[in-house]
């Protein structure tokens, strides 16, 4: 008997013209049904294409059906109904046009520019190496045959490695045959280049705060005592964080594109009704 769980299988394709839901005179294809779903918040839109395929059809034939009978009601007749489907034909119209003007509004270098130098310090990274000595608790494992280090054990071990380095040990040598750090001892205590809110809080803030070429005093996380020595400071380019930040400038620009239109729009208010009459 198989135990594989149905849901982990893939759902099947079908070409998009093929007609997959049928409701008296309604038929949806595969290319509509999916065009439904586009309409769903983002965070559905996986589970409805997937596993949950059957149980959103099922949403939409009741959806059908209940439209069908309220027609013959003649429901479709009445004025509010009539008001509120103009309505949610132009919200949903509005709604693709906002995403359209976003994509395709071109956004100025300046602003790009602008935007990079104010949020610089987001996109900092260093490169550093390190060397890890365990203590008790660690969630890191013990070297097999290494003694178990306490607290104070861990942290005069690491203060008697920085006097080595400080007197002119090569760090990548002293790492590979120190660090409790399995994965970057093998590389000499190389962690490569990684920004701030990665390593641990008081890993990144001594990382951050050193100079090129600075050696740390020992820092303790809970993972042990580390010694960082800092390899280079830099910063990314515009050009690698350009996505990003066009990401964050494209809502603020369709916005303002969005208020000229509004200020070229002919729109009255009733004064009384809106209260907007001077006092």
């Amino acid at each position: 008997m198989s135990v594989e769980d149905p849901s982990s299988k893939p759902m099947p394709t079908v070409p998009p013209d093929r007609v997959v839901v049928t409701v008296g005179d309604v038929s949806l294809t595969a290319a509509q049904f999916d065009q439904i779903i586009e309409a769903l918040p983002e965070q559905y839109r996986a589970a409805a294409r997937g596993a949950s395929r059957k149980q959103f059809a099922d949403n939409i034939v009741r959806v059908l059906v209940l439209s069908q009978e309220g027609r013959k009601r003649k429901l479709n007749e009445n004025p509010a109904f009539q008001t509120q489907t103009m309505f949610l034909v132009a919200n949903t119209l509005a709604g693709l046009t906002f995403q359209q003007i976003s994509k395709d509004l071109p956004l100025d270098e300046a602003a790009v520019r602008k935007s990079y130098e104010e949020h610089k310090s987001e996109y900092e990274q260093v490169h550093a190496r390190h060397i890890l000595i365990r203590m008790q608790g660690s969630p890191t494992p013990v070297k097999p045959g290494q003694k178990e280090l306490t607290e104070d054990e861990a942290l005069a071990k690491a203060n008697d490695l920085r006097k080595k380095l400080v007197a002119g040990a090569d760090f990548a040598a002293l790492a590979a045959a120190e660090s409790d750090d399995a994965v970057s001892a093998t590389k000499g205590g190389d962690l490569g280049t990684f920004v701030k809110g990665r390593m641990v809080p008081s890993f990144d803030e001594a990382a951050f705060s050193l100079k090129t070429g600075d050696l740390s005093q020992p820092i303790k996380s809970q993972r042990g005592f580390h010694l960082i020595r800092v390899e280079s400071h830099d910063f990314k380019s515009l050009e690698e964080v350009r996505p990003e930040l066009e990401r964050r400038l494209r809502p603020d620009a369709a916005n303002k594109a969005i208020e000229d239109l509004q200020k070229k729009a002919a729109v009255v208010l009733d004064p009384e009704f809106f209260n907007l009459a001077k006092q």
